[in-house]
């Protein structure tokens, strides 16, 4: 399925005025359009699927605008998550599209902010999303949009209301009062700069390579394990453990003519045996100490 969506700065406006004028589809069109795009492919059909869905794209885009990133950037990247959810969109599912879509939408528009804000990297992790985008909101009801470094009256209050680390509070705070400044920009009166303030996120290589030797050790000592399991026992955990998208107790059941609670007793035994192994070989031997 391929398409243009990308917008451009100087043709926004007409842009924002075509899609609102786009027909939008009855449920049973949209349920139609879904069946045969998922059953046979058909581009004609994802093609409406996601035109009809453009001005919804562009409503959950400009309220990412006080983000500083160009509308228009904004509105292609949700285009791009609108995309992905067609492609993935189940209309046997009992939802519709706009529904579905939305959450592949706003997860396309909050990486896109995420990679642009800024040269630092600011996290990964969700607590760091979840800071990142509700700190804005938090200091405009607390009224201080406009300071620099917090108090620590209100870093206790946000670190409490979102339930993260003060630490983390006062790290973002700054990364994104820092955002348009140079890095080389001296603080105050004391001559430091803004880029000695912000904090190495990225592990050393100590870390890195403990983390490396303990990940390939649990491959080891996972590998071993298997061994130790009949066909059956083994085919069922790496198809429920270690496989991307496992399938269900019901679908291996069918397969091996088993019930779906017999698969699960199986999975359950097999895991028991495997994590006994991998214990064993992270524990220190008795023997030896």
């Amino acid at each position: 399925m391929q398409t243009t969506l990308t917008v451009v700065d100087s043709g926004l406006s007409k842009y924002l005025r075509d899609v609102r004028a786009m027909p939008m589809l009855t449920a049973e069109e949209e349920y139609m359009l879904s069946k045969r795009w998922l059953e046979h492919e058909d581009t004609d059909a994802a093609h409406r699927l996601v035109t009809s869905h453009l001005r919804f794209v562009a409503k959950i885009a400009l309220g990412y605008r006080h983000y500083g990133l160009p509308v228009a950037d904004l509105i292609s990247e949700g285009n791009i998550g609108l995309m992905r959810a067609v492609k993935k969109f189940d209309p046997e599912r009992g939802v519709r599209l706009a529904t579905y879509a939305m959450w592949w939408i706003k997860a396309a528009l909050n990486e896109f902010v995420l990679n642009s804000w800024s040269m630092v990297r600011m996290g990964t992790l969700a607590a760091h999303k979840k800071l990142f985008f509700n700190l804005r909101r938090i200091k405009a009801k607390l009224s201080i949009m406009d300071q620099g470094d917090l108090s620590p009256t209100n870093v206790s209050a946000i670190a409490t209301e979102l339930d993260v680390p003060e630490s983390d509070v006062v790290d973002m705070n700054r990364r994104m009062v820092a955002r348009d400044t140079s890095l080389n920009v001296p603080v105050g009166e004391s001559g430091i700069e803004i880029q000695n303030l912000i904090v190495d996120a990225t592990p050393n290589q100590e870390t890195v390579y403990a983390k490396t030797e303990e990940m390939d050790r649990g491959q080891d000592l996972i590998a071993q394990a298997l061994v130790h399991l009949d066909d059956r026992e083994r085919d069922i955990f790496v198809q429920r453990r270690l496989t991307d998208q496992p399938p269900t107790l019901e679908e291996l059941g069918a397969r091996f003519g088993v019930s779906r609670e017999r698969i699960r007793q199986i999975e359950a035994k097999a895991f028991a045996k495997v994590q006994q192994v991998v214990l064993a070989g992270f524990l220190p031997n008795p023997a030896s100490a």
